[in-house]
């Protein structure tokens, strides 16, 4: 069964349930500062669930694009990938246990087809210490599931001491089965919401000798071993209880949170391990294997430069359709670095001329048609992946030679990783990667103070040039610095959440302000803008400012784009409900007083980056 045949299967089992099907979120979260990635289905609902009534209604379906940039360094096995499709259902306050065990069971074994002997689930034990039982209903409702199709499902505890036991529901306490923002129960502040949640696990089976052949041989295997035989497929968190002081009582309205892993469910379909043998990753596998030489699978080494390859490529691919491009600060490091610590690793497997453009082309033609984005944005997306190879190409076979040079010392100095960087275009973790493969140690702490230096430098440069993008305090200049703001807003409810500053020039003749956005502006999208900004500042909407701290600023929501300038107090800028961000200043008092806004040219400034010139009158 194709992966995105798996994917259809559920958006329509789940619609069929009264499920409304929402979009997926931008891997750049939308309203959350407080991280930098979409990192699970749950996260662009979590105010819905705590709450918030959600326009689509009570039921909802959707497979999320998500990111992880923790796991980077994990992707080489045949499990991890730092990109992921999450297929996830939610009841706010309508449906609960019963129904969710009964539907996913029926979607995992009938729709497509699991063999439910090969299907585990894990269960919350219970903590006495919190007043929290076990959780015996999900237990009854899986044994009612398991029994409906034959197979008897025992429960067991100690399943990490005793094995399996023969066993298909198994005990675990809160670290692996309980859910909520904070973690486990005693790190709940009062009046957050959390409760048990129940995981389900495919195994692969015996025959393929996963925990012989583990690191995990010589220890008891059980459901959430490491050695692979297991893979979890799916949690469903039950949002039962609400922290008091005394304790924990039941939330008068209770939330349902399923997320399974889509690449997941696909190789448990295929029976196969290996996350990279499924039909999603084909085609980039086989240009590969044509560029290489190499089979697939016919070294360890060589497989997992594949495994990381693919991953990578395709993370980049969805991050930089979804605005975010090649850079040194930001999310941009991330695509950076996941295209540089590929072509590094594709340097192992001989692949020396370009290939990371090829790769490319194979995934935006196999997910075209689910992320229409991809599409939309394929020159872009191509062109930003070419010149980063380019560039990087360059540096990279004397960036290796330098790296060899000073391996020989036994060490690596903070100075000399920080030359990698600079100079040779090395992301600090892929130093630090390469140092470990050579069994030597890197300099982290004298890294970061030649960094820290470097960005002094830079700032004391920087400041000695204009203050805040003002060229003076002049009346003009301050108005033109409110009218920034709400030019900057605008531009993100006509463009899209991926448009951040990046830079300002006010003079008594104009405005300039730089953006990041990938594309010319249409006239009907420049002609939108100007209207909203006109429209706020007729609005006559009061600018206040307070003073916090940055963590303060960003929890509140506060958009930050230049936040390493400033110290451990930040001005953060009101203007009405329209606008909330963290500036310097100064700005008028009431937005009338920014006069009439026009734009009278947009322009490229640089690769991703537009600029607006605008006059007040």
């Amino acid at each position: 069964m194709h992966t995105h045949e798996i994917r259809r299967k559920y958006l329509a089992f789940f619609q069929k349930q009264g499920h409304a099907i929402i979009p997926s979120a931008p891997l750049i979260p939308e309203h959350d500062p407080t991280t930098l990635f979409t990192g699970s289905g749950m996260q662009p609902i979590l105010p819905y669930l705590l709450g918030a009534p959600h326009p689509e209604g009570t039921r909802l379906t959707n497979s999320q694009k998500c990111f992880r940039a923790e796991d980077i360094p994990e992707v080489g096995d045949n499990r991890h990938t730092t990109f992921f499709e999450m297929l996830g259902n939610w009841s706010l306050g309508d449906y609960f246990q019963k129904e969710q065990i009964t539907w996913i069971f029926t979607f995992l074994t009938q729709e497509i087809g699991l063999d439910p002997k090969r299907l585990y689930v894990s269960v919350f034990r219970g903590k006495e210490t919190i007043g929290v039982s076990r959780d015996d209903v999900s237990i009854q409702l899986w044994q009612e599931q398991f029994r409906r199709v034959g197979t008897r499902a025992k429960a067991v505890d100690d399943s990490w001491h005793k094995g399996l036991q023969g066993g298909h529901i198994f005990y675990y306490d809160e670290k692996k089965n309980w859910w909520s923002r904070s973690g486990v129960p005693e790190k709940m502040p009062v009046g957050e919401p959390g409760g048990p949640d129940s995981e389900m696990f495919w195994d692969f089976g015996a025959e393929w000798q996963l925990h012989e052949n583990s690191i995990f041989k010589d220890q008891v295997c059980h459901v959430n071993c490491d050695c692979g035989r297991f893979m979890e497929i799916g949690n469903n968190v039950f949002m039962t209880y609400l922290r008091t002081r005394d304790g924990f009582t039941p939330l008068p309205k209770k939330n349902v949170d399923f997320g399974g892993g889509l690449e997941r469910i696909a190789a448990a379909v295929n029976n196969n391990p290996d996350i990279f043998r499924i039909d999603i990753f084909s085609e980039a596998r086989n240009t590969l294997e044509q560029l290489s030489g190499i089979s697939y699978g016919s070294a360890t080494q060589a497989t997992k430069v594949f495994r990381i390859i693919l991953d990578h490529i395709r993370a980049a691919t969805f991050l930089i359709a979804d605005g975010v491009y090649p850079s040194n600060k930001d999310q941009g490091y991330f695509v950076r670095r996941l295209l540089r610590r590929a072509l590094q690793y594709a340097s192992q497997i001989h692949i020396e001329k370009q290939c990371a453009a090829l790769l490319v082309e194979n995934f935006i033609a196999l997910y075209e048609r689910v992320y229409p984005e991809l599409v939309r944005n394929k020159t872009r997306i191509v062109q930003e992946i070419v010149q980063e190879e380019e560039k990087f190409r360059k540096t990279l076979t004397r960036g290796l030679k330098v790296f060899s040079q000073i391996r020989d010392n036994g060490k690596i100095s903070g100075e000399q990783a920080f030359d990698l960087f600079t100079t040779y275009g090395f992301p600090f973790e892929m130093t630090q990667e390469l140092a470990q493969a050579a069994g030597i140690v890197v300099d982290t702490q004298g890294f970061h103070e030649a960094m820290q230096k470097h960005q002094e430098l830079s700032r004391t440069g920087a400041s000695q040039k204009f203050s805040g993008g003002l060229a003076d305090h002049s009346q003009f200049t301050v108005r033109g610095h409110t009218a920034t703001h709400l030019l900057h807003q605008a531009l993100r409810k006509v463009l899209g959440p991926h448009v951040v500053q990046k830079g300002s020039n006010i003079t008594p003749q104009r405005i300039r302000f730089d953006f990041s956005h990938p594309t010319k502006l249409s006239d009907s999208e420049l002609q939108a803008v100007e209207r909203i900004v006109n429209e706020e500042i007729r609005r006559d909407l009061p600018v206040s400012f307070e003073v916090l701290s940055v963590a303060e600023a960003k929890k509140k929501g506060a958009m930050g784009v230049f936040d390493e300038r400033y110290g451990s107090k930040v001005k953060v800028y009101r203007i009405g409900d329209f606008s909330y961000e963290i500036c310097g200043g100064p700005h008028v008092a009431h937005t009338t007083e920014v006069g009439k806004f026009r734009i009278v040219k947009e322009e490229a400034c640089s690769a991703g980056v537009r600029r607006i010139k605008a006059v007040l009158t």
